[in-house]
């Protein structure tokens, strides 16, 4: 399922000058596009026109408005599939190592024939080097699509502009891939692929793309584990099969691929998924339906509605990437979520370990969760595993870190998709939301055997293994979800209101990249006074009646999944706290792994 990349079409240099002027006068923007009428290259299936009859020519034209840039002569190209199979492709401006002007003062807008709209852009939006301006797309045969490119100077470019040079080339990429195939899970170093077999976790074949290690379209997400230091080389040198002793694994993880997604609506007003194949009623707030998931590379970042009318179906700019994909700077294949709850090396202490960072997370099942530690003592000892020499075996390439209220998201609305729960079909109805865990000793892993419920009837009813009544705590409803994202311990994320530390233990917030900010406690404008797509907020809202507490300057951290004494248990129940590890059973928190760098 590896995508495989078989051609590379660059074409048609973009040229800009900035030419001086005399005092402080704005610089003016000379464009032109260089090459010879009708050029027409062809590469495997794909054959690609490029017309000089709309070059891009802003001769003496200083910065200008939105406006006023979508007035000018655009450029176009076409491409057209020659051949008898689906084509893949997607298109980016590649930058010139020698530029001298910013491309931070460079504004562009890409349109086609096929619906597709990119919106204004900036060609740093993504970062320096290759910019794409339209993601993964297919062309069936004989098919065609026309795209529009207009580029001009911003406006606000100001003297510091003058006199530089920006050059960048399209590139249209074509590759061979699987339709809708997702990325292929990164290892790092002491990671270790695993499947499950005969009731025992065994190493799978990481290396043949046809092996069972990992299959989404059959709800089989992808599993790993590290173990202890002094079986690592053991079973890392061991043959696929061999079967993995529970004693010796130290974390289990789960491999979220990168996606993007949109929530249809089925009457134009609410906003409950698509009744789809695995609902036989019109979805509703109390029993929600599918969202659409469609697997992407790393070079795809959709920024659409995250919306969409099931009766006109989904556009091209229904699509939205969820931000948790984003890593800092960096755009990633996907991200390893831990299967359970974090425990700790000394489950058997005080609240599974309590608020202390001398002990080392472990993610295992059938073992007390950690708890009634701060955000703080939290976050640092997930930053443990990045330590020269960690017990884990991780190398330089990891960051592994606690989850972000995004990242809860990825696994939430992928569960809600047919790559998840609501796709299997051994649950129907109600029994499609995860069931509840209502261990009162914390148990990770554990089942009530029923979604949200208000029972006293505590216990660890059904391990996490036992097929349906206790895999239905999975966000698989089989053994290679993840689970405890339905009671166990109250989670907390690191997400915060306006930098508020609260009881957390911090004195300043941490890097940017490790939690996310809300700006309002108002849930629809709380990403900067724009709703919060992909944070599992107000998209789905009350879903499965899960209760709902926005994050306030009083309460100013996130928790997620509830606890055994809730009344609404759920993947999509969140509420606020001070983060002082005191209240709501203390809190626990999950593990995420960023791995960066090349397979």
């Amino acid at each position: 399922m590896e995508r495989k990349k078989y051609i590379i079409i660059s074409v048609i240099v973009i040229s800009i000058s900035i030419i001086a002027l005399i005092g402080t006068s704005y610089a003016l923007l000379t464009m032109s596009i260089e090459g010879e009428k009708e050029i027409s290259l062809t590469a495997g299936i794909l054959k690609v026109d490029f017309s000089e009859g709309n070059n891009i020519n802003l001769e003496n034209a200083a910065p200008i408005s939105d406006n006023e840039g979508l007035k000018t002569t655009p450029y176009t190209f076409t491409i057209t599939n020659t051949g008898n199979i689906d084509a893949y492709y997607h298109i980016s401006l590649e930058e010139d190592s020698n530029n001298t002007l910013s491309n931070r003062y460079v504004k562009m807008k890409m349109t086609g024939s096929n619906g597709y709209d990119s919106g204004i852009i900036k060609v740093n939006n993504y970062g320096e080097g290759t910019f794409e301006i339209r993601g993964e797309d297919i062309l069936s045969p004989n098919d065609k699509v026309t795209y529009t490119l207009y580029m001009w100077l911003d406006e606000e470019a100001d003297n510091s502009a003058q006199g530089k040079i920006y050059q960048s080339k399209i590139v249209v990429e074509s590759f061979d891939r699987e339709s809708n195939s997702p990325n292929s899970p990164m290892l790092d170093d002491g990671m270790i692929a695993v499947k499950y077999e005969n009731n025992n976790w065994v190493k799978a074949d990481r290396t043949n793309i046809n092996s069972d290690w990992y299959n989404y379209d059959e709800l089989k997400w992808a599993n790993a584990v590290t173990v202890s230091e002094s079986t690592r080389e053991t079973y890392l040198n061991a043959s696929n099969g061999t079967v993995i002793s529970m004693d010796d694994i130290e974390t289990m993880w789960v491999w979220i691929p990168r996606y993007s997604y949109s929530i249809g609506s089925e009457d134009g007003t609410n906003y409950y998924g698509k009744q789809g194949t695995f609902l036989d009623i019109t979805p509703t707030q109390a029993l929600p339906g599918e969202i659409d998931v469609k697997f992407v590379s790393e070079n795809t970042k959709d920024r659409g509605s995250a919306k969409y009318l099931v009766s006109d179906g989904i556009k091209d700019n229904s699509w939205y990437t969820p931000d948790a994909f984003t890593f800092g700077d960096q755009e990633i294949r996907g991200i390893w979520v831990g299967k359970f709850e974090t425990s700790s090396s000394n489950p058997s202490a005080t609240n599974g370990g309590g608020n202390t960072t001398e002990l080392d997370p472990m993610i295992k099942p059938n073992v007390t969760s950690w708890r009634s530690i701060n955000v703080s003592n939290a976050f640092n000892v997930s930053l443990k595993m990045n330590d020269s020499n960690n017990r884990y075996g991780f190398n330089e390439r990891t960051d592994t870190h606690m989850m972000k209220n995004s990242e809860w998201g990825t696994v939430a609305y992928l569960s809600q998709s047919k790559y998840g729960k609501l796709g299997n079909t051994n649950f129907t109805g109600a029994n499609k939301e995860v069931y509840v865990n209502k261990s009162d000793g914390y148990i990770t892993g554990c089942s009530y055997g029923t979604p949200s419920n208000s029972n006293t009837d505590y216990g660890c009813q059904y391990q996490y293994n036992v097929d349906i009544n206790g895999t239905g705590a999975s966000t698989t409803g089989n053994v290679y979800g993840v689970y405890d994202m339905s009671g166990g311990s109250w989670e907390y994320m690191m997400a915060n209101y306006n930098d508020i530390v609260g009881g957390s233990g911090f004195t300043t917030m941490p890097e940017s990249k490790y939690y996310d900010k809300y700006t309002s406690d108002n849930i629809n404008t709380a990403c900067t006074d724009n709703e919060c797509l992909s944070h599992v907020l107000s998209e789905t809202v009350y879903w499965y009646y899960d209760a709902c507490n926005m994050v306030t300057e009083v309460y100013p951290w996130l928790l997620r999944g509830a606890n055994l004494n809730a009344s609404r248990q759920g993947i999509f129940m969140f509420t606020n706290g001070t983060a002082t590890g005191a209240g709501y059973d203390g809190g626990s928190f999950r593990l995420v792994s960023s791995i960066g760098g090349s397979i």
